[in-house]
């Protein structure tokens, strides 16, 4: 079934060769509006290296039926209406360097696949839709046209009545950007007018009292602060200059394959848990959301490793808590950071309404820091949350993350994309993983009229062997999974030991009476 798919997508998908641009002949066949450029951001540039061809995957299940043409006509209005989804990426043929988004009109009927498909032949629905996003995963979007691409898959699956599948090249954005203008485009099921309610941080109070004494210390503890920042920038600089120039993480059965085995092609799975259940291990710990789900994350890698590496790559029954793991593994995960004062669902929503051109917020402005993963099996599971918290506060103060960002631009101003990339190649090949955590609306929404029951994004072209995306919606937390199977051949085992981890932390602080702390 899988290359029957593969070969119908390359099909569908195949278009006609790339443009070769001078603004000359060939352009023209596109149908250029008024002509609008703006150069690609550095970020993008690396994006489009062959080497680095990342596209994101928005899978959404609907609980309707997708109807294919109201879909493309509410499209027209909502996603379209930014100038990303209707540009080309054009290059300049006497200067390859020279990269423009221009502006172009668009036959939406080249961006809406419709699957066709017999559901009384299907096995397993839920199969079927992971081996077509499989499937999805070894093709390239075509360059010939704006760069996405919508998926419509009406099957009856476990948790929902379709499937819509949004494909965008990442090129056109970060993840924070294009997870905002997606939930721009939803609305409310209890109220069509209203914009989904994202939850925001909430500051701690200023403590009232007497300011004339508490002043100088404040500002002798914020100098403390911006010190031991810098001081942990310098460390955290170091590791990475060495990480570019020769320091790996332990291969494991979770590394990357070798480049004569790599290939961008993804297995992409997820599971949905109980985002009270983090809430519960969160209020109880005093810890954050994202503590609890990069502990419960090293938790589960710690005991699908575990069982990778008895004999025979199997561990059952009273073996399960055989220590099978060698000492000292060193495994880090690129952990992606938003850097922008990111433009709000609400102000993207009114660009597309009102047709203004603010884009405040909008591109590639991430930047990513090397967190260890503490890979153990521990006695007291909070233990992992407790670990994770350390290490994503040591984090917090510093300025990696931005750090980075600049040298990516510099990189690209002075020495071109071939080196910047390279040099992001070795820092993500010389790890083992990439890690985000979005957060999403308390409430239900609808996409095109059609009610959402969950959201799960993704992403492939990475040379990380794994990815994990952790997505809240409403009561739920997805952990989605892109795995290259090569390395990682049974990725809902890994999901089993995310979701038994996160039971374990859950029953450990029940048992341990920290169930008091719970609001």
């Amino acid at each position: 079934m899988e290359s029957d798919m593969a070969e119908g997508l390359r099909r569908r998908l195949s278009g006609p060769k790339p443009i070769d641009t001078k603004r000359k002949e060939g352009i023209e066949e596109y149908d250029m509006v008024t002509v609008e450029e703006e150069p690609l951001s550095p970020m993008a540039r690396i994006f489009h290296d062959s080497r680095f061809d990342v596209h994101c995957i928005a899978f959404m299940a609907c609980k309707t039926q997708i109807s294919p043409q109201p879909f493309k006509d509410k499209l027209v209005h909502t996603l379209l209406k930014h100038p990303r989804f209707t540009s080309l990426m054009v290059v300049d043929e006497e200067n390859i360097a020279d990269m423009k988004w221009v502006q172009t009109k668009i036959d939406i009927d080249q961006h809406i696949i419709v699957a066709e498909v017999d559901e009384s032949q299907l096995e397993s629905p839920d199969k079927f839709v992971e081996d077509y996003i499989y499937n999805l995963t070894k093709t390239s979007l075509d360059r010939t046209k704006p760069l996405w691409d919508f998926h419509i898959i009406n099957v009856k699956t476990h948790n929902a009545e379709s499937v819509a599948v949004l494909r965008v090249h990442h090129s056109l954005g970060d993840g924070t950007s294009l997870i905002s203008l997606l939930l721009a485009c939803t609305r409310q099921t209890a109220d069509e007018l209203k914009l989904p309610t994202i939850p925001t941080k909430k500051r701690r109070p200023t403590p009232s009292g007497n300011s004339t004494k508490e002043g100088p210390w404040r500002f002798f503890g914020a100098f403390w602060l911006f010190i031991r920042m810098l001081m942990n920038t310098a460390a955290d600089v170091f590791m990475f200059i060495i990480t570019v120039a020769f320091f790996k993480d332990t291969k494991t059965p979770v590394s990357a394959v070798t480049d004569s085995e790599f290939t961008k092609a993804r297995r992409i799975v997820h599971r949905i848990i109980s985002l009270d259940d983090l809430k519960f291990v969160k209020n109880a710990m005093n810890v954050t959301i994202n503590d609890v789900a990069v502990g419960l994350t090293q938790a589960g890698l710690s005991k699908y490793l575990n069982r990778r590496y008895a004999v025979g790559g199997k561990d059952k029954g009273a073996t399960e808590r055989n220590n099978n793991l060698p000492k000292g593994i060193r495994l880090r995960t690129c952990l992606i950071f938003n850097l922008r004062s990111s433009a709000g669902i609400e102000d993207l929503a009114d660009m597309m309404e009102n047709g203004s051109k603010g884009k405040r917020g909008w591109g590639n402005w991430f930047g990513y820091a090397l967190l260890p993963f503490k890979i153990a099996l521990r006695d007291n599971p909070l233990d992992y949350v407790k670990e994770a918290k350390a290490t994503i506060d040591r984090k917090k103060q510093s300025f990696e993350a931005l750090f980075t960002l600049t040298m990516a631009q510099i990189l690209i101003k002075l020495f071109g994309v071939k080196v910047a990339t390279d040099v992001t190649l070795r820092v993500f090949s010389n790890s083992t993983i990439c890690f985000t955590n979005l957060v999403g609306p308390q409430e239900e929404i609808g996409f095109c009229g059609n009610p959402i029951t969950y959201f799960a994004p993704s992403a492939y072209g990475q040379p990380s062997a794994l990815m994990i995306n952790i997505q809240s919606y409403i009561d739920k937390i997805i952990i989605v999974a892109s795995v290259d199977e090569h390395a990682i051949p049974d990725p809902q085992l890994l999901l089993d030991d995310f979701e038994d981890s996160l039971n374990l932390i859950k029953n450990a602080v029940i048992e341990r009476g920290l169930v008091k702390n719970f609001k």
